[in-house]
């Protein structure tokens, strides 16, 4: 069962997202992206107060991905990209990325902090950060 709605342009769109974003970081990788695209969707809180669909996730602006403004996040989805994006609709997830709202990589280590959010953990190059509860319950309810 799907925890966003999304049909299959949704999920082409968030499989490109995953692949511009974290190709060199392996399946794993991808799907840890696809986690904090997915979170997005379901957060309803912080940034993320008015997002409700894959499209406005992946596009959010200000606050969205880097990916999107790069010429290969517009390639066509592939088939092993779709079923990873169908494994993190579905609610599939993946530490360090389980409740994480952003990720970047940064030249060194992980900050404890990124713009007050702490550190949920790193997966190769990404540093990947949640929210408090305080702040947005919703990522942390279970499905």
């Amino acid at each position: 069962m799907a925890v966003i709605k999304a049909n299959s342009k949704d999920v082409k769109l968030l499989a490109r997202l995953m692949r511009a974003e974290a190709e060199g970081e392996g399946k794993l990788g991808m799907l840890m992206v696809g986690n904090v695209g997915v979170n997005r969707v379901r957060a309803s809180c912080l940034d993320f107060k008015n997002i409700r669909t894959v499209k406005q996730m992946v596009f959010q602006s200000p606050g969205g991905f880097e990916a999107v403004q790069k010429s290969y996040f517009y390639q066509r989805a592939r088939t092993q990209d779709i079923q990873l994006a169908r494994k993190v609709i579905r609610g599939n997830k993946y530490h360090p990325a389980t409740r994480a709202l952003w990720f970047f990589e940064p030249l060194g280590p992980c900050p404890r902090t990124w713009y007050n959010q702490p550190n949920a953990g790193r997966y190769k190059d990404h540093c990947f950060f949640h929210p408090t509860y305080s702040n947005c319950p919703s990522v942390y309810r279970t499905y």
